[in-house]
């Protein structure tokens, strides 16, 4: 059963007492959970932080928008997340067409944040580290299709510049083990996914696939970098 189906509001609340442990045969992947934290350095090249506060944006995609803006919620400096596509044309930015994986849309998020209290580069840092796994080409855990790829959407030449030399320089050190797959792209447009999806793990964390795949991603934060963890943000 593809997460498409999986994640549809009927079979969601048919599972939502399931246990974990039951979640394996809902996927062509064995449900092993989430990978264990990668520790990565600090982006070599980086923007300063701004000297007042202000807005900048992100966007970001690493498989399901569910657990990536779970995580990001809870970042010091973030002040709003919001769950949906990019990648592809405003004309099917919408959920059911996006599963396809015939849209050009990845699933991703768009990250709000103050520059004068967190640098892009250290968002990255977040990304890689905790987020999601970049050496994963065209799926996350569970999830497959070109819809659930890791992807950064540049917004100005500095972020391209630092989100690529951010990852030559975590392949030179071979970080991971295995090559970053992470593409870098322009941002064309962000579309926000439905309201059902927007703080889908902290409306629901008792649902199975939050549980099992996206609130250790959040243990994890706090745990590897507690200087960056708050309460979550909610939209």
């Amino acid at each position: 059963m593809s997460k498409l189906n999986f994640r549809t509001a009927a079979t969601a609340l048919a599972i939502l007492a399931a246990p974990a442990a039951l979640l394996a045969p809902l996927y062509g992947r064995a449900a092993s959970g989430p990978e264990p934290v990668t520790v990565i350095p600090d982006p070599a090249a980086d923007a300063p932080l701004a000297a007042q506060h202000g807005t900048s944006k992100a966007v970001l995609a690493g498989g399901c928008f569910w657990g990536v803006q779970a995580v990001f919620q809870h970042v010091k400096g973030v002040s709003h997340v919001t769950s949906g596509y990019s990648g592809g044309s405003a004309i099917t930015a919408q959920y059911e067409q996006v599963g396809t994986g015939n849209t050009g849309h990845a699933e991703s998020v768009e990250i709000t944040y103050d520059p004068a209290v967190i640098t892009y580069g250290k968002l990255l840092k977040v990304y890689f580290e905790i987020a999601h796994n970049p050496t994963e080409l065209n799926y996350q855990g569970p999830d497959e299709g070109t819809q659930y790829r890791s992807n950064i959407f540049f917004a100005d030449d500095e972020q391209q510049k630092i989100a690529i030399a951010y990852i030559a320089q975590l392949d030179a050190a071979k970080a991971f083990g295995k090559p970053i797959v992470t593409k870098v792209t322009p941002l064309k447009g962000f579309y926000a996914a439905e309201g059902y999806h927007q703080n889908f793990a902290t409306l629901h964390p008792d649902h199975p696939y939050i549980a099992y795949w996206d609130l250790p991603k959040v243990a994890n934060l706090q745990k590897a970098m507690p200087d960056l963890y708050v309460a979550p943000v909610t939209n």
